[in-house]
């Protein structure tokens, strides 16, 4: 296969890290970035053939901005930020290059790329897409290719709505007083595993914070999910189990399977 020069700014952490040994495992050149280590800007611009911006979601479109006018128009400007629409159209706007917007849809954590997720959100150009499947696919992932706006919309339910509960959990449990130590000897398997989740988000504030605010698709989730607290607190409140019971057999897709 091919081998192309990667620069990686944010890749001395977290998932830009990760990209960046697999990219050396692939046998590309790979020049890395932080925020006290690595070529300026300007430099690594020119130095690299593709350019991928891997920093935290707030400071994405900033960063963007900052090294977008010096790529050449021959060139891959990406990102690997959990939100599409707005880092897309920033990278469009700031820079003559290719753009793809992508998403690994995983942590830094995993040892290969055998299986997971990755989404791809194509905003200018026709030459670097089938490469970066290409690249990907030939190491097992799974790329789905969508727009940043369905990309979005699909994250305000797997990321949005999902943490939004993890941190509702976690906030109501903090009210109630009880600390998790007290819990611990009447915790179930799944309490447990949720437990580990809340740790992790909670661990991690900033992070989710943005995911759940920066994504304008959240709000309508979070109207969808007061609406559906307020029905189900009806029939708590009343004792109807039967009520409850049927909006539970009405939800489509979620019963176990015989």
């Amino acid at each position: 296969m091919e081998k192309f020069s990667f620069g990686i700014i944010g890749g001395t952490g977290g998932i830009g890290r990760r990209f960046a040994d697999f990219l050396r495992q692939e046998g590309h050149a790979v020049h890395v970035t932080g925020r006290r280590t690595g070529m300026d800007m300007p430099d690594l611009a020119m130095a690299c053939q593709v350019i991928v911006v891997s920093v935290p979601i707030g400071v994405t479109c900033e960063v963007i901005r900052k090294v977008g006018p010096f790529l050449k128009e021959d060139a891959l400007l990406m990102d690997l930020t959990s939100l599409k629409e707005e880092p897309v159209r920033v990278m469009l706007a700031s820079s003559a290059s290719e753009v793809i917007g992508c998403h690994p849809l995983f942590g830094p954590g995993v040892s290969s790329l055998e299986g997971q997720n990755i989404a791809l959100c194509p905003g200018r150009g026709e030459r670097w897409l089938p490469r970066l499947k290409a690249l990907l696919q030939g190491n097992g992932a799974r790329v789905v290719v969508t727009t940043p706006q369905r990309h979005d919309e699909i994250m305000a339910i797997v990321q949005g709505l999902n943490h939004l509960n993890t941190i509702a959990l976690g906030l109501v449990l903090n009210e109630t007083g009880m600390k998790p130590s007290e819990l611990e000897e009447f915790t179930t398997p799944i309490y447990r595993m949720k437990m580990e989740i809340m740790e992790r988000v909670f661990g991690r504030p900033e992070l989710y914070a943005e995911l759940l605010t920066l994504n304008p698709h959240v709000k309508r989730i979070c109207d969808l999910y007061e609406k559906k607290i307020a029905e189900l607190r009806q029939h708590i409140i009343h004792g109807d189990a039967g009520g409850l019971r049927a909006c539970m057999e009405r939800c489509v897709g979620f019963q176990e399977k015989p």
